[in-house]
């Protein structure tokens, strides 16, 4: 139940104003593929983003391919960091920015493919021009994902602990 909450928690705030591309999308790919089995991972996860894209608005179909598609990328980090708990955060971190690096390849490549001259030139135009939004992009996976895991982690350790703290030694 309580990685639900997390979950729609993380959904809620994509509705909140933030700097372009600081969204809590593709962390929670991650984090549903660390703690969620498959089926379920993907499902909220394309979800999630296609319950926001109905209020928040869909794009071009190659761009939103682009984007749905990265985000499957995240919850397969996750389930790298599922399968070996060694070095767990490291993992975790490691997943953040590579996913970030993933997503804006592909869907700039995507933009790049749909909007600028296909050569070099407009190639260069499209990465250029999509560096602003990167930031976002970093900030958004980094800070969220550690928000996910790091709120979910302590909850279960408060949990844990709850006795020592209601109950006080004798």
């Amino acid at each position: 139940m309580l990685i639900y909450i997390v979950i729609i928690s993380a959904v809620i705030t994509r509705f909140i104003p933030h700097m372009p591309n600081l969204a809590p999308i593709t962390a929670l790919a991650i984090f549903s593929g660390a703690y969620l089995p498959k089926k379920q991972a993907v499902g909220i996860t394309l979800a999630a983003r296609f319950i926001s894209d109905v209020f928040l608005g869909f794009f071009s179909w190659p761009l939103m391919a682009a984007v749905y598609a990265s985000h499957l990328v995240g919850v397969l980090f996750g389930f790298w960091i599922k399968k070996n708990e060694n070095h767990r955060w490291t993992k975790i971190f490691t997943s953040s920015l590579g996913v970030s690096l993933i997503f804006f390849l592909v869907t700039n490549f995507a933009f790049f493919y749909g909007t600028y001259d296909h050569n070099l030139t407009g190639i260069i135009a499209a990465y250029t021009n999509g560096l602003p939004f990167f930031r976002g992009t970093l900030l958004g996976d980094l800070g969220y994902t550690s928000v996910l895991f790091g709120s979910f982690e302590f909850v279960k350790w408060f949990l844990s602990q709850r006795s020592k703290f209601l109950i006080p030694n004798s």
